[in-house]
């Protein structure tokens, strides 16, 4: 008896050391260090030697992408030679779960294959605001995923932003005007401008957009000619699920008309009476948000913003709640495509 004990505790120790043995091979076969020497964010997961598949490896250090990404916000994983889409997909199902669907949408985006979308559809020539994706719905995903399959030739990089730093970095008179008030969205369908409705809820069929406004705490009009205004209240800042950090977290200046480029914020403000603008964002009470309020905010994501170019076969893996992103404009073809994982609602914080 005390001899088949030991021999069981032998067998059970020298598992213990192999699983430990393969663990340590695992871990020297990519290095992980800052990009940039003067941010931590993100970290450089990139291999030391070829051929390291970086979903076995991946599927194998789970807690450590986690540590790592719950830390710093964001992990570029680079080398490990992504062979195609197919690949970037079951990485993200292997670390993250099953994909989301794009819905309740405020950029223009084309499926490519199931639940993986180009980055954007915008013009190469416009600059896209850093924000957290879905910040201004009842629900966003926890992570985004950016998969760089062809860099551009020149630009187009994927600016990101710590919004623990971002909230540190607000002004306290106006961080508490946000946190006492919210942020109100107010939203128009269907003028010829900006998506349309059918796009921005995915179906045709206007109860369903009823229901959907209904279940998600939207309060919606419809205007003749089959048009659609809606006004939303949402946190501006929020307490991310697992690091209970407080962080900055919402559309308010992405939407804001004075944030666009300055030829289509005059053509638009041409075109339509303010309540009658695409996209616009108040105060949660509904008041206005003062120009230097803005201006300040908009100050604070350029001071924060870390840049870095991409390389064909890249993947970056954010935090959605701990790191905004947003695009530079470009020249030249560019494809990097994105998918979302792991819903979160409002009603959760």
């Amino acid at each position: 008896m005390e001899r088949t004990d030991t021999k069981e505790k032998s067998q059970s120790f020298l598992k213990v050391k192999r699983q430990q043995a393969i663990n340590l091979l695992q871990t020297e076969l990519v290095k992980l260090t800052p990009l940039l020497t003067d941010s931590a964010l993100p970290v450089l997961c990139q291999t030391t030697v070829e051929g390291v598949n970086l979903l076995t490896w991946a599927v194998n250090n789970q807690e450590l992408i986690t540590t790592n990404l719950l830390k710093h916000g964001g992990i570029l994983f680079r080398n490990f030679q992504v062979k195609d889409i197919a690949e970037f997909e079951n990485f993200i199902q292997a670390v993250s779960g099953d994909l989301l669907e794009y819905r309740d949408r405020s950029s223009p985006r084309s499926a490519i294959q199931g639940k993986i979308y180009t980055s954007t559809d915008y013009p190469a020539d416009q600059s896209i605001f850093p924000h957290s994706e879905n910040s201004y719905a009842a629900s966003w995903p926890l992570k985004i995923f950016f998969h760089c399959v062809t860099p551009a030739q020149q630009g187009g990089e994927t600016p990101i932003a710590d919004t623990r730093r971002l909230l540190q970095q607000i002004n306290p008179k106006i961080r508490d005007r946000f946190i006492e008030t919210g942020v109100m969205y107010v939203r128009n369908f269907g003028d010829g401008f900006g998506l349309p409705w059918q796009t921005v809820f995915q179906t045709t069929n206007p109860a369903e957009v009823e229901e959907f406004c209904r279940s998600n705490h939207i309060e919606f009009e419809w205007k003749p000619g089959n048009r659609l205004r809606t006004r939303t209240h949402r946190q501006a800042i929020a307490t991310h699920p697992k690091t209970s950090e407080t962080v900055w977290f919402n559309h308010a200046a992405f939407f804001h008309v004075s944030t666009l480029n300055a030829k289509i914020r005059t053509a638009l403000l041409a075109e339509f009476s303010e309540e009658d603008l695409p996209h616009n964002t108040y105060y949660g009470d509904g008041s206005p948000i003062e120009a230097e309020v803005l201006d300040a905010i908009r100050t604070i994501y350029q001071q924060e913003t870390v840049i870095f170019p991409w390389q064909a076969g890249d993947i970056l893996m954010l935090d959605n709640m701990l790191t905004a992103h947003g695009r530079q404009p470009f020249v030249g073809e560019r494809k990097v495509v994105v998918g979302m994982s792991e819903v979160f609602s409002s009603q959760e914080i």
